[in-house]
C-alpha cells in the first residue's frame, strides 16, 4: 500500500539515527515500528471500570469529641481504666 505520511521532526530524527546504525531503509523501520506499536496496542487489556469502594454505616458516634482524652478512654475502656 502506498500512502503519504507526515512524521514529526523528533520522530524523523530518531528514524534517521536508527536508519544509519542499522543500515536499514526508512520503509523497513517505519513498518517495523508500526507493527510493534500496533501489536502492543492489541495486546493491551481493555480498560476496566474504575474501582469503587462502597460505604457502609458504622452506627452512631460513641465519642462526641476526642479533645478530652480522659472521657474518650473512659468510653472506650469502660469507667475502670488505669
Amino acid at each position: 500500500m502506498r500512502t503519504n505520511l507526515t512524521i514529526d521532526d523528533d520522530v524523523a530524527a530518531l528514524l534517521e539515527r536508527l536508519r544509519k546504525t542499522r543500515d536499514a531503509s526508512l520503509k523497513a523501520l517505519v513498518n517495523e515500528g508500526l507493527r510493534r506499536g500496533l501489536q502492543m496496542m492489541a495486546d493491551r487489556p481493555k480498560r476496566r471500570a474504575p474501582f469503587r469502594t462502597r460505604s457502609v454505616s458504622l452506627g452512631p458516634v460513641k465519642i462526641a469529641s476526642v479533645d478530652d482524652i480522659g472521657e474518650a478512654l473512659a468510653i472506650a475502656e469502660g469507667e475502670h481504666y488505669g
